[in-house]
């Protein structure tokens, strides 16, 4: 990924303008109404980190920014806990360091501290800076075909809307295109959609996705009606299949090229 396309991108809607940055494979700043979020906190060093089920996870580049290059969080949007590449040993450290987190009902429990359950299309309001407030609201998500939660776990997206603000869809780790057209029916079209891609897929489930490809992006783009996309969790992991390459040209495709944010 381009050094231009990790800079924050902005929309601008009725004059309010919402930075995105990505930092990282599934890590992205988000500013919202003054509130600033993080998703799926990963800055550990490029390395091997082997996980429960046996499988090892390779790193290959580290994050773009540190941690503590990154300042104060106010909220984390953890899809989920239990994989290195969503959640590392730095990424722990921040939750420890950040107000609130709000994750799944397994993960808080598993997580404890701050981290709080949210499940699908359960909403809390945040109170912003001016005065306003913020609804987050749980979407649901599944990590791999349906079936495969005993294998992979618990994940959730997020949504985060306000009366004076476009909404922002963040997927998480999804990789099913029914969840997203319930999504899409509940709160499209959505103005931004965070889509984390990168195709990685498990032998033991035969192969199958485990988060959207390239061309299951474009589709989710164009069922959200999605104004803006930025592309993450598709680079610096040796399991994903896919990078941004692929996601533009699954975009360029589906007539969708000019809705991808970055060069």
């Amino acid at each position: 990924m381009s050094a231009e396309y990790a800079e924050t991108a902005e929309l601008s809607v009725s004059g309010e303008r919402i930075p995105v940055r990505v930092l990282g494979g599934p890590t992205v700043l988000i500013e919202y109404g003054g509130v600033r979020f993080l998703t799926d906190p990963t800055f550990d060093d490029p390395g091997d980190y082997p996980s429960p089920s046996g499988r090892t996870l390779t790193k290959t580049a580290p994050p773009r920014t540190s941690a503590a290059e990154l300042g104060p969080v106010d909220v984390v949007l953890l899809s989920h806990d239990q994989h290195a590449d969503n959640l590392d040993h730095s990424g722990r450290a921040v939750l420890a360091a950040t107000p609130r987190t709000f994750t799944t009902p397994a993960a808080a429990e598993r997580l404890g501290g701050g981290a709080e359950p949210l499940t699908a299309w359960q909403s809390v309001e945040l109170p912003r800076p001016d005065g306003g407030t913020v609804t987050v609201t749980g979407a649901p998500a599944l990590h791999g075909p349906k079936g495969s939660e005993p294998i992979v776990g618990e994940v959730t997206g997020f949504l985060l809307t306000s009366a004076d603000l476009p909404s922002v869809y963040v997927s998480g780790d999804n990789a099913s295109l029914e969840l997203v057209q319930q999504i899409a029916d509940r709160y499209g079209p959505v103005d931004t959609a965070v889509l984390f891609a990168g195709a990685p897929r498990m032998p033991v489930l035969d192969d199958a996705l485990l988060v959207l490809d390239g061309k299951g992006a474009a589709v989710a783009a164009g069922l959200l009606g999605a104004r803006r996309v930025v592309p993450a969790h598709c680079d610096s992991w040796a399991h994903f299949t896919e990078g941004r390459e692929e996601i533009v040209s699954a975009f360029t495709e589906a007539g969708l090229r000019g809705r991808l944010e970055g060069p």
